[in-house]
């Protein structure tokens, strides 16, 4: 060992020391006993008390020592004397496995340059200059280290003949470049008759390795011997060393027995308490183990119980609550390795159990009887289904829900058409084979009942649909409802924990500033909330049994809460079943929403098939044109059915289905076609037939009008009795005003009115109805005006001329039906869309149409007269008798014309009528005085012009109602240039 190591020395006995105690005398030490030196020192040393340590078990068991020397001893020791040497010196003493190994440099130790000793020079850069002035200042040193320099340098100079490939780190003679340098062959080559001379070479080489070999071997002696008194001074101390570790050892013997008596007295009879504590909390473990693997065991035979009754729920929580133990507390139970794969099968088969459950009661919901008063089948039944199916995750039971209304809808279509057509007689299902072909023989009465029954009966479908989705909806918002809540809770938990983070730090600093200690301060804090949480728990059970008479837990009284994790809420649906949310229904808020929303959309496309089947029932009786056939009330009463059915399910469902509407509005407008030629061609028949004679008044239309007049435009009902005793009237009163008429406005106006009632009964035909209705206004006036200006009546009917009474009377009647168009307009306006207001425009043209043909008409009488003043004027001499021929002539007509249209135009009419023509009588008069050069100037025939103006104007005064009319003859003289 190198001198420079230092040992701590073996307990000393003393007083206090129980181990030495009767062995070693205290007034006596043990001495220390001298460690070894190093066998190999790096430089001798003259001080004796670093080679006197005492040796330590805890510090020197793992110093280097003489037996980690790489040199054996034999080698060391070998006698250079010897004169001979064996011929296998590399390997005899050194051994086969002496082989010089590189060392690999170390990973850990950083690559050393230069510049990590900058700082150092720079340090003892100031030192080094001081020492060596030191160094010259001091005497040489004592003699044994010049004798110690000089053999240092005698034993190198020896060395120095040693040739330097011996002296190389890589030096083996494995290496042939190397053994061919020390033994060359050819020293040993005997062939060709030099073998005396290889011989001596041979011996000379031999003399040479071993001068080398001596060489270095004293050099090797010179060294042990510089170290022979601490190589020396080792072997005498080994009996010292030897009774040292006898004492030594007997110490630690002594020290055994008394720790084996401590053990004894004072451990052992503890650690057996805390080994049987131990061994008793395992068994307790291993019993609540056991028993949980018993209750586990009972799974299946459980499930299957729950299952028989239906109890889909209970025992997909029970499978969940199994997989889940077997997962957590019984992970590695050889027996249940296979229980988990059965588990996930019984899961799977519940599922398929679940659905077809599922549509069994799909199918028993919607196909049991209508005259049932339950809305809902089986409520917790169906609860039940949906929450296991929620909990599976199998969202498509919807669909299977909408295939069974599909088939349910047909079927209640079947049957009702089935139980009509068997009441009736007259069928006979033997010779009409087809159902379709037996509800066809229906007559109207008969197919509306049938009708009104399927709808009642669909109406009826539908609140049984809805009911059932609304306790499905229910579901899903609750366990909607409980995901938010749950969300909220632990946002809420999160936000307490937080807050209680930094109470905790602020009393922990708190704590440090007022000196207390802060695992103390934690165990308080954490100790509190559990007392409160036992103490809450026993208050809220005062009843329950504990799991164990002992203070162990089992795991069992927890596998059922906390491994299970089946916290619940419960809720109420609209039914009035309690439901609970169980927490791992793992659905997201998203899911839910959209099965909500296709919940919604069953309902909707619940609405759609009932309106589809009916109206592929409206269709199949349709193909007969048995629906265009139907008279008005018949149309209009199944109209008004439709239309109660669409909002009744409307109403029901929240939305409005198109297709029977739009079925409705399909033959509604062959409805109104064919409503609209029939009265068409009925108006062209009654004016192909018209002779445009004053036509007498039947009281039911003068009721009718009066009925108008009150504001309300629809067909009065029939008076039995009172109608009869009532007579015709000569003209029609509107609102105080004569009117007299022919026979085909009367019937014009009833049709008119049936237009109307027609909108009203069927609101969604009054855009058609306006259009036609437009059509049937300009129909009667264009006819008219041929008939009548065009002179038409005269080949249709057979007339001999058109009078000025058949014109008079036509006028009337257009300004009759110029009347009613404003009434009419408005009863159309209370019923259009304000989108389709724009449509109102054709009764502004239709009265500007009207308008102008009622001038027409006056114009046309202002014609005829103006013809009969051309030709009688043109005749007119100024001569005697007074009044002329002429003016008689031109007397008689007006009083004719009077005749006419006095009793068929209104006063102010006739008025106007008769100004115009009295404007055209003056201008034909003073066209002919002109010509015959006849002035006013008092002579003999400006006299008798006069005397027949008189005539004239006396007369024309003297019709009635013109009495007061302003004829202003003067205007027939030339006024005077």
């Amino acid at each position: 060992m190198a001198s420079s190591h230092s040992s701590s020395p073996v307990p000393q006995g003393s007083s206090s020391d129980v181990f030495f105690k009767k062995e070693v005398d205290p007034s006596k030490h043990i001495q220390p006993v001298p460690s070894l030196p190093d066998v190999c020192p790096k430089e001798p040393t003259g001080d004796s008390h670093s080679l006197y340590v005492a040796p330590s078990l805890v510090t020197d068991q793992h110093r280097w020592t003489v037996y980690h020397s790489k040199v054996n001893l034999p080698a060391a020791l070998n006698d250079p004397r010897l004169a001979k040497r064996e011929s296998d010196f590399f390997t005899k003493t050194w051994g086969l496995d002496f082989v010089d190994t590189e060392v690999i440099p170390s990973f850990y130790l950083p690559q050393i340059s230069k510049e990590h000793f900058t700082v150092y020079q720079q340090e003892i850069s100031q030192r080094e200059k001081i020492h060596e002035r030191c160094k010259n200042i001091c005497p040489p040193k004592d003699t044994f280290e010049r004798t110690l320099l000089h053999t240092h340098d005698k034993s190198r100079t020896d060395l120095e003949q040693v040739p330097k490939i011996f002296m190389k780190p890589d030096f083996a003679l494995d290496d042939s470049l190397t053994f061919n340098s020390v033994l060359p062959w050819s020293h040993f080559n005997t062939a060709g008759g030099k073998g005396n001379r290889d011989a001596a070479s041979s011996k000379l080489l031999q003399e040479k390795l071993s001068h080398y070999l001596d060489i270095v071997e004293v050099n090797i002696a010179h060294q042990i011997s510089l170290r022979s008194e601490a190589f020396f001074h080792a072997m005498t101390s080994q009996h010292e060393l030897q009774d040292y570790l006898k004492k030594t050892s007997q110490a630690v013997k002594m020290l055994r027995d008394k720790i084996a008596q401590i053990d004894k007295v004072v451990c052992e009879g503890s650690l057996h308490i805390l080994r049987l504590a131990l061994t008793r909390n395992n068994c307790v473990k291993v019993y609540n183990k056991l028993k949980l693997m018993a209750t586990v065991h009972q799974t299946q035979p459980t499930v299957q119980v729950l299952l028989s009754t239906s109890e889909f729920v209970g025992a997909l929580d029970l499978i969940a609550t199994t997989q889940e133990v077997l997962q957590q507390e019984l992970q590695g139970i050889h027996s249940f390795r296979h229980l988990g794969s059965q588990l996930c099968e019984l899961e799977k088969l519940i599922d398929k159990m679940m659905i077809a459950e599922f549509s069994t009661y799909s199918h028993s919901d919607l196909n049991r009887p209508l005259e049932d008063d339950c809305q809902v089948l089986e409520e917790e039944r169906l609860v039940s289904l949906v929450f296991g199916l929620l909990k599976q995750r199998k969202l498509n039971f919807l669909e299977i829900y909408g295939e069974k209304m599909i088939i349910t809808a047909k079927n209640i279509i079947k049957q009702c058409v089935i139980n009509k057509v068997s009441r009736i007689e007259e069928i006979d299902p033997d010779v009409v084979v087809k159902l379709a072909d037996q509800m066809r023989m229906l007559n109207f009465p008969q197919w509306f009942e049938l009708l009104k029954d399927i709808f009642s009966k669909f109406t009826i479908f539908l609140q049984r649909v809805k009911a059932t989705l609304n306790i499905i909806h229910s579901v899903v918002l609750s366990v909607l409802d409980k995901n938010q809540r749950t969300r909220e809770l632990e946002e809420i938990s999160q936000q307490k924990n937080a807050a209680k983070d930094n109470s905790l730090d602020t009393e922990v600093a708190y704590l440090i500033h007022e000196g207390m200690f802060i695992s103390d301060a934690f165990s308080e804090g954490e100790l509190t909330p559990v007392a409160v949480d036992t103490t809450s728990q026993r208050n809220a059970s005062p009843n329950s049994e504990p799991c164990s008479s002992d203070s162990v837990s089992e795991p069992e009284c927890t596998t059922d809460s906390s491994s299970s994790k089946e916290q619940t809420a419960s809720s109420a649906i609209p039914g009035g079943v309690d439901i609970l949310v169980s927490e791992d229904m793992r659905l997201t808020d998203s899911e839910l929403g959209k099965l909500a929303n296709n919940i919604q959309e069953l309902l909707y496309s619940a609405s759609d098939i009932c309106h589809d089947r009916a109206v592929k029932f409206l269709m199949s009786r349709a193909k007969d044109g048995f629906l265009e056939k139907l008279n008005s009330m018949e149309f209009i009463t199944l109209s008004r059915l439709m239309e109660t059915f669409i909002l009744d399910t409307e109403q029901i469902c929240g939305r409005k289905s198109m297709s029977l509407l739009g079925a409705l509005q399909s033959q509604a407008n062959k409805f109104v076609n064919r409503f609209h030629e029939e009265r068409k061609t009925k108006l062209s028949l009654l004016l192909d037939n018209e002779r445009w004679k004053q036509a007498d008044v039947p009281a039911e239309f003068q009721d009718l009008v009066d009925s108008i007049s009150d504001g309300k435009i629809a067909l009065p009902e029939k008076k039995s009795g009172a109608t009869e005793e009532r007579k015709p009237a000569e003209v029609l009163i509107v609102e105080g005003q004569q009117y007299a008429v022919v026979g085909t406005v009367l019937l014009l106006i009833r049709i008119i009115l049936e237009y109307c009632q027609c909108v009203d009964n069927i609101p969604s035909v009054t855009t058609d109805m306006l259009t036609r209705l437009s059509d049937l206004l300009k129909y009667f006036n264009s006819r008219s005006c041929q008939l009548v200006l065009g002179a038409g009546a005269l080949q249709v009917v057979g007339l001999k001329t058109i009078t000025t009474k058949n014109l008079a009377l036509s006028s009337r009647c257009l300004q009759l039906i110029v009347h009613y168009i404003p009434v009419i307009r408005a009863h159309f306006e209370a019923r259009l869309p304000p989108k389709q207001y724009s449509m109102l425009r054709h009764f502004d043209h239709i009265t500007k149409d009207y308008h102008d043909h009622i001038a027409e008409i006056s114009a046309k009488l202002v014609a005829i007269m103006d013809s009969l003043f051309d030709k009688l004027l043109s005749k007119y001499e100024v001569k005697a008798p007074v009044p002329s021929a002429c003016f008689r002539n031109i007397c008689k007509q007006m009083t004719k014309m009077h005749e006419a249209i006095f009793d068929l135009l209104p006063e102010e009419q006739t008025q106007m009528l008769f100004l115009r023509i009295n404007a055209s009588y003056k201008l034909h008069l003073k066209k002919q005085l002109s010509h015959l050069n006849v002035i006013n100037d008092g002579g003999p025939q400006n006299g008798l012009v006069t005397a027949d103006v008189a005539f004239y104007t006396g007369n024309l005064q003297a019709l009635k109602g013109l009495k007061d009319l302003d004829l202003n003859m003067a205007e027939i003289w030339e006024q005077k240039r």
